[in-house]
């Protein structure tokens, strides 16, 4: 059965919102209130999503009001299949009725070992037959700092490489990897030292003010130096860490060739290439994983989000050469989340019987052609990009002076009154980039056509009410 017959089959079982524009208005409920009172103060979706769910159903969420959204945020896009999938549903019923162990720290069980063969399944054959998996702490953060243990380990050098725009979680290690200073800033000095940023090939705003094949090849070029000169100052790293399509950093998808270029001079540098796939893996770009764009073969995987079938998971997938770390080298009490594997199976066999990636990529592309139509109309819609179903809208003031490329510059003040006027209108989306510019698109795979055009027309109005409002 082909996804697109399946959700049409599945539409009864869908909260299915007006076709009417309702404009909702926004006070803060006792649950709200309580939670601005005792939550932390790092808390941060609800400052700019202040809502308190109570139910959800595929690409809806609903409030306790009673008031309907569509949900393109997705938990970040860890719902690959939406919001309680009967996939899913089905999985954790079964965990429960036949009375499996919760938590097995990581002795392994039926449902593991399906869960691995089911992963390994999914990966490119010449990763697959060389594959080792450390399954971390439920989050990708943990899995990061296994993959940075797991390649200082093998290499015996400490360094690593990171990128300007990257995120790759929020703990000490990881956070040593982050482009982005604000997260650092009070912190000063951070745990994990040893990491040298390098520009990424972000062609709307090239580092390197050329933009297109000359800058990705300028920014290899770049690359290639530093690791083989001398006088370069940077010791040889252990790896490189890189997001195939940077997320948080903006949405921001590398340019092939650029990624067939760092996959070649990290390997002939005996350099480990760790791929951060926790965003945008399983089918999310219209590929099983981003990296299999380019056609490379990474050395490291870390993945998360969407493997636990919407249950907290998280793992490292790498090539047996690295497998020198001793046991108990990386450990985590819930590494051993039964019904997180069994949700997470679920999920991998429906993205395969289904062909979710296909689908991906067809109503990705349906969606930036509508914010294409819709460029005519606002300029304010700088760049249209991503891949697949994650995209993002980079918002540029036209008025502005233009950067060495001719590009408008970030329009920052405009994104949260968008994303307001969305949500205003029953649609839930996040920013990201610099600045907070950037207007991202997650919605679960199984989003229809019907709803893809929906998402633009409500994103539509919101870009007129908003840009009205200035």
């Amino acid at each position: 059965m082909s996804v697109a017959t399946s959700l049409v089959e599945d539409q009864s079982a869908r909260i299915t919102p007006t076709l009417t524009e309702t404009l909702y208005q926004f006070n803060e409920s006792p649950l709200l209130a309580r939670q601005n009172q005792q939550e932390s103060n790092a808390r941060s979706y609800p400052r700019r999503i202040p809502l308190a769910l109570k139910r959800a159903k595929g690409i809806y969420v609903e409030d306790v009001e009673g008031r309907r959204f569509i949900d393109c945020l997705a938990g970040a896009g860890t719902l690959a299949l939406g919001h309680n999938h009967a996939v899913v549903i089905e999985a954790i019923r079964q965990v429960l009725t036949d009375e499996l162990p919760l938590h097995t720290l990581d002795l392994t069980t039926p449902v593991k070992d399906q869960f691995v063969q089911d992963l390994f399944g999914l990966l490119p054959q010449a990763l697959a037959v060389e594959a080792k998996i450390q399954f971390c702490g439920p989050t990708g953060t943990d899995a990061v700092e296994a993959a940075l243990k797991l390649v200082r380990t093998a290499t015996g050098r400490s360094t690593v490489l990171s990128f300007q725009g990257g995120y790759h979680g929020m703990s000490q290690g990881a956070l040593s990897l982050m482009g982005s200073l604000g997260p650092k800033k009070p912190l000063g000095a951070l745990l994990s030292s040893g990491v040298q940023f390098m520009p990424y090939p972000y062609d709307y705003r090239c580092p390197f003010g050329l933009g297109g094949a000359q800058g990705v090849q300028v920014n290899l070029n770049y690359l290639e130096n530093l690791l083989n000169d001398p006088e370069a100052g940077v010791q040889l790293p252990a790896a490189v860490i890189v997001e195939v399509v940077q997320g948080e950093g903006g949405v921001i998808p590398a340019d092939l060739d650029w990624l067939r270029g760092l996959r070649r001079i990290t390997e002939k540098a005996g350099v480990a290439l760790i791929v951060d796939e926790i965003q945008s893996g399983f089918a999310r770009t219209g590929k099983m994983f981003a990296f299999e764009h380019a056609g490379i073969i990474p050395d490291v995987v870390v993945m998360s989000k969407a493997i636990g079938g919407s249950l907290p998971l998280a793992v490292v997938v790498y090539r047996d050469w690295l497998d020198t770390w001793l046991p108990g080298a990386h450990a985590g009490t819930f590494r051993g989340n039964q019904m997180a594997m069994a949700a997470g199976s679920a999920v991998m066999r429906y993205l395969a019987e289904h062909k979710v990636c296909e689908h991906a990529a067809a109503m990705g592309e349906r969606l930036s052609e509508h914010l294409r139509i819709l460029q005519r109309d606002f300029p304010q819609l700088g760049d249209i990009r991503g891949r697949g179903l994650m995209l993002g809208v980079e918002l540029v003031d036209p008025t502005g002076a233009p950067d060495a490329l001719g590009h408008p510059p970030i329009f920052g003040r405009l994104a949260p009154l968008v994303q307001r006027e969305c949500l205003k209108r029953g649609l839930i989306l996040e920013l990201g980039g610099r600045h907070g510019a950037v207007v991202r698109f997650l919605p679960p795979l199984v989003i229809t056509a019907a709803e893809i055009d929906r998402v633009a027309e409500i994103f539509g109005r919101a870009m007129a009410a908003a840009t009205a409002s200035l």
